[in-house]
């Protein structure tokens, strides 16, 4: 005798794709959320001008082109990033391993291109390569084996730390020999422009559309939404979840060559920090840190802020110790207002 819930399955997968329906529910939780989520992101916006005309204010060398310039390479980096991890972080999950695989990433470059003398394209796909290993690993490593987000891509931090210091010989790795690398980000397709921000722009209107508009954006919001409903709706979560790592490995291994191409070299001690930069950049942007909500525009606003924070900090001579009690009180902001707005959306619900 079939139950009613074998029955009900059956009618689903017979009616539509497999997932459609816990991707249609996680799509009706994005939409209901939107207003919220559109707020949210005028706010970050409104914080971006002001902070502008704060340090305009402080100082007038802040709007030079070479200081916006800079703002923008800095903010390239940064976004890459922050726009991959804007995935994982909407799933609930969170990613501690940026920084030092962004430089293993880089360091990999370099071995290809400096060392062994490969073509250019084959160099930089190797880097983009390694960081997708990284994420399928870190995605592997949650999903398979079940360990938490945290302690997972905490282990693969220190991992890709000793790895890019052992690989490297803990010495920097330089393209001078390498024509064009450089102008991977230093370069302008488009005039005034460096080649790192269309990159960053390119990329995150690529994952615009990718989480919005695919299967694989709607399991993001699903799985983020509710994981465990996800599952008992005959979804394969932990296949998405790996999918999903591995996304965000692929953005992490283009900010690993955008940042050896800024620098022409490979550092392997540079990256530690970055994924809290990162990070920040996420969840100032309206994306939860209890997962089924963010966007990628707001990533984008939430790097600028990063940027334009640190930027105006070291214009006005201000002591990097103290940049990083800065960061880090935005952070604590930015969190607190998310368990707000969370404690809020629970009371309201229970009306």
């Amino acid at each position: 005798m079939t139950t009613p819930r074998t029955e009900d399955l059956a009618d689903a997968r017979t009616q539509s794709p497999p997932g459609e329906s816990v991707a249609a529910a996680g799509a009706r939780t994005g939409r209901f959320s939107g207003l919220g989520q559109g707020l949210q992101q005028l706010l970050a916006f409104g914080t971006l001008i002001a902070l502008v005309i704060i340090f305009f204010i402080a100082s007038p060398n802040f709007l030079t082109i070479s200081n916006l310039s800079s703002i923008l390479l800095s903010t390239a980096v940064i976004g890459i990033l922050a726009v991959g991890t804007t995935f994982v972080i909407i799933t609930g999950g969170i990613d501690l391993s940026l920084g030092t695989a962004m430089t293993l990433c880089s360091v990999v470059t370099g071995l290809l291109l400096a060392n062994a003398g490969l073509p250019l394209p084959v160099g930089v796909l190797g880097g983009i390569a390694m960081g997708a290993l990284i994420g399928f690993i870190n995605g592997f490593n949650v999903a398979i084996l079940g360990l938490p987000p945290f302690i997972a891509t905490l282990s693969m931090m220190l991992v890709a730390q000793g790895l890019a210091l052992v690989l490297s010989g803990v010495r920097p790795i330089y393209f001078n020999d390498v024509p064009g690398f450089s102008k991977i980000a230093l370069g302008e397709i488009i005039p005034k422009v460096p080649n790192a921000v269309l990159i960053l722009f390119l990329l995150a209107i690529v994952a615009g559309i990718i989480l919005r508009k695919t299967i694989l954006g709607r399991m993001t919001y699903a799985i983020g939404s509710n994981e465990e409903a996800t599952r008992l709706s005959g979804i394969n979560t932990r296949r998405w979840i790996v999918a999903i790592y591995t996304l965000a490995g692929v953005a992490t291994g283009i900010a690993g060559v955008v940042l050896a191409a800024r620098l022409n070299s490979a550092q392997p001690q540079l990256g530690v920090g970055y994924e809290l930069q990162a990070i920040a950049a996420v969840i100032i942007g309206g994306t939860s840190l209890l997962g089924g909500r963010g966007s990628i525009l707001g990533t984008i606003i939430g790097a600028l802020i990063m940027s334009v924070l640190i930027n105006g900090l070291r214009i006005l001579a201000i002591q990097t110790e103290w940049q990083t009690v800065v960061v880090g009180f935005v952070v604590l902001i930015a969190v607190f207002a998310d368990n707000l707005r969370k404690r809020r959306a629970e009371g309201g619900a229970h009306k």
